[in-house]
């Protein structure tokens, strides 16, 4: 741990290792950066470069040891070249063509473990220090399908095949497990997932609503890409004060973020979001009762996921292995509609929102996902630009935000990412509407200019949040125009109030 980093570590025997707060933090303070141990494929990785992981057809090949990149410049990237490349290569382990590149490709499964092998070897002061402590559960992952699936596809492939008989199967293993275990996804700047290992940042402990934030940086330097990651308090936290990190997407609902945890962290959360029955009162779990008016269905104790469920207003029950299924159907309608945009994807979120209006709590995990998409493609989308919309579409889009930020206010406080966005993309229809009622003499130039300074502040709310993000990523690009947004409404406000 480097002596400027701003945290300390602390053990105890119910989560092992975490790590609390050196000193009082301001929300945006710099807790440490951190380069990855190694990188590479994610688990189930389509045909893609070795490179720069863009998917590829598998044609284009590596001069040395005959794997997929897209051109020279991947094939030299030090990541390639200094790992797998020199192993295959001396092995003769050539990739074996595959009728469809966008399927998983099993030969990618041994990528990234062996990569993390290598580095063990090149660096086995970091390994020692940093890596070889990392949980890897072998004992509960020996009763699991994937330890097989492994010891075929990455044990037995690299002891055999890449004649690496160096490496013990229990050592290849382990790496494994600290993989499936630790690993942070990270974007290239094409905008393409890959897995980093971060040993500090896996120390950070998990919670359903953290309290730092992190964000990864490709930045390219020489042959290499050098995935930094950036970890900074999200809201203020004392000295002494655990960090929290959230190892699962924060807008599922309890049944679904416990469930992930213990199928791929193999623990049980029992955080205080896990622990109530309303989700601190966003009732991001909660359904509408079909039987009376005004019940809500809720679950008489979150921390089993086999217990009954009520409605708070009648004597209709059920049980969480049905609300399990009604989630089940429900993101699978929600998967099918994720890659949709323009107006397609509008008329498709607008019709599942209405579908599920009568189902789901108005604040239900579903609802608030489907907010997000329609507040990004509201104001985006062909025909639906923000001088597009009529008022009653901009007054709609300024309700998604608002519901969207009340829910952020507990579940993501402070400068999370998703805050940054939903603030941004909430600035603009409420200066478009605020014109227009000026325009329509709805209200006074004294009311519109308050308006549209509360709008600016909202973009620099953004401005400031967004700005931590980097610039090789679509957030941080965000950012810029952002920031120049702002800069030009502070100084041409007078005239923008003189001129509507």
């Amino acid at each position: 741990m480097s002596e400027t980093d701003l945290f300390d570590i602390r053990s105890n025997e119910k989560i092992g290792r975490y790590a609390v707060a050196k000193r009082d933090l301001k929300a945006g303070d710099v807790i440490f950066t951190e380069k990855p141990f190694a990188y590479g494929p994610k688990a189930d990785s389509p045909c893609i470069c070795l490179g720069c992981y863009t998917p590829t057809d598998g044609t284009n090949l590596c001069s040395k040891c005959f794997w997929p990149v897209c051109s020279t410049e991947c094939e030299n990237k030090n990541a390639h070249k200094d790992f797998e490349c020199e192993v295959f290569t001396k092995a003769g382990v050539k990739f074996q063509a595959v009728s469809d590149p966008s399927e998983t490709c099993l030969q990618y499964e041994c990528i990234t473990p062996l990569r993390v092998l290598l580095a063990k070897e090149k660096d086995p002061e970091r390994w020692e220090e940093e890596i070889q402590h990392m949980e890897a559960h072998p004992e509960i992952r020996k009763q699991q399908p994937t330890w097989e699936f492994n010891q075929h596809n990455i044990v037995e492939y690299l002891r055999s095949l890449c004649k690496l008989s160096r490496f013990s199967e229990d050592l290849i293993h382990q790496v494994c497990g600290i993989l499936d275990i630790n690993a942070f996804e990270a974007r290239t700047p094409e905008g393409y997932s890959i897995r980093c290992l971060y040993p500090k940042m896996a120390i950070m402990s998990h919670n359903c609503i953290s309290n730092i934030h992190h964000a990864i940086d490709c930045r390219a330097t020489g042959d290499s890409d050098d995935f930094i990651a950036t970890v900074r308090a999200a809201v203020d936290v004392p000295a002494e004060g655990e960090l929290h990190s959230s190892y699962t997407y924060s807008l599922w609902p309890t049944l679904v973020r416990r469930e992930f945890l213990k199928e791929s962290k193999f623990f049980d959360c029992t955080c205080q979001r896990c622990s109530d029955k309303t989700e601190l009162e966003t009732h991001s779990s909660s359904l509408k009762c079909q039987k009376c008016d005004n019940g809500i269905i809720m679950s008489n104790n979150p921390l089993d996921n086999q217990c009954g469920w009520s409605c708070t207003h009648c004597d209709f029950k059920t049980n969480a292995v049905a609300v399990r299924k009604i989630f089940s159907i429900i993101q699978a309608d929600l998967d099918n509609v994720e890659y949709l945009f323009g107006p397609e994807g509008i008329q498709e979120r607008e019709t599942l929102y209405k579908k599920y209006k009568s189902v789901l709590h108005p604040k239900n995990a579903y609802m608030t996902i489907l907010r997000s998409g329609l507040i990004q493609l509201y104001g985006k989308a062909e025909g639906y630009t923000l001088e597009d919309l009529p008022d009653v579409i901009l007054e709609r889009k300024v309700e998604l935000c608002y519901q969207l930020l009340e829910v952020l206010d507990v579940i993501e406080p402070g400068n999370s990412r998703i805050r940054g966005i939903t603030l941004y993309e909430l600035h603009g229809p409420l200066m478009v509407l605020a014109r227009h009622r000026y325009q329509n003499d709805v209200i006074t130039k004294e009311k519109f200019k308050q308006e549209l300074r509360k709008t600016v502040d909202l973009l620099g709310e953004s401005v400031r949040i967004l700005k931590q993000e980097p610039a090789s990523l679509p957030e941080g690009q965000l950012a810029v125009v952002a920031a120049q947004g702002y800069q030009q409404l502070n100084e041409n406000f007078d005239i923008l109030v003189e001129t509507a």
